[in-house]
């Protein structure tokens, strides 16, 4: 087995910041993926020219995952080609892992965690932040959980090889996401409490509108997606409180 440098290795986790800068319909990823493994393969193939272009040209070729767990799959190829495993061997394993890395980025980053991280903002923003502590809070929270994903995403890929598939099942992380996706629900419910607190003065009305808006977290909570339409009933019930509120007065 080579041993690639701690420098290399480094230099190829910076580089895959940039892997969607070459992204096109025929590779995606693709020459992305191929610009962020180049360190490593320039120590493994040191003065054999023919097999540095080869190994290049075979890791242009199409590939496609979430950019944020590029990384676990830039990890575990690069383990894979310092072993020395069979081009083909190594070309089976991005073909295995690219479908359930996008869908388990997706999961986790688009409809969890970005969300979540941008209800949170929206709350603070309603709680009486200013603007420039708002956006800050934003850049900073989300930014520190896609830095950590990506850091998490190598380190476990560099580690696991062509094994990494048994150890994100045994993490679970679509249970994760899970979670996340749900801290991003009771966020939802947070920013509708205080744009009606806002909306409604003291007094019968408020009662009432805090009286369903607790009716539905507490559906939410117990019977999770079962219980969507009670919610959806819940929320209209609030808002119409709040048009026949200001009808009213």
């Amino acid at each position: 087995m080579t041993t690639p440098t701690a420098c290399a290795q480094v230099s190829v986790f910076l580089r895959s910041f940039l892997i969607q800068g070459s992204w096109n319909y025929r590779t995606m990823l693709g020459g992305g993926f191929a610009f962020a493994i180049l360190p490593i393969l320039k120590e493994i193939y040191r003065g054999d020219p023919p097999g540095l272009q080869a190994a290049i040209q075979r890791h242009a070729d199409h590939f496609n995952c979430h950019p944020y767990l590029a990384d676990l799959a830039l990890g575990a190829v690069c383990r894979m080609e310092a072993e020395g495993r069979h081009p083909e061997e190594i070309r089976r394993f991005k073909l295995a892992v690219k479908g359930p890395l996008g869908s388990l980025g997706d999961a986790l980053v688009w409809v969890g965690w970005r969300p979540a991280v941008v209800l949170a903002s929206l709350a603070l923003a309603l709680a009486g932040a200013s603007p420039g502590v708002t956006v800050a809070f934003f850049l900073v929270l989300y930014n520190l959980g896609h830095l950590l994903l990506r850091v998490w995403g190598f380190r476990l890929g560099w580690e696991g090889g062509s094994q990494v598939g048994d150890a994100l099942r045994s993490l679970a992380l679509p249970r994760q996401a899970g979670r996340i996706a749900g801290a991003g629900m009771f966020l939802l419910g947070a920013v509708v409490g205080l744009v009606l607190a806002r909306d409604i003065t003291p007094g019968p009305w408020a009662v009432l509108a805090w009286c369903l808006a607790a009716v539905g977290l507490g559906l939410g909570r117990q019977v999770g997606q079962r219980g969507w339409r009670w919610n959806l009933w819940a929320v209209m019930g609030v808002i119409g409180l709040v048009f026949l509120h200001g009808w009213v007065e």
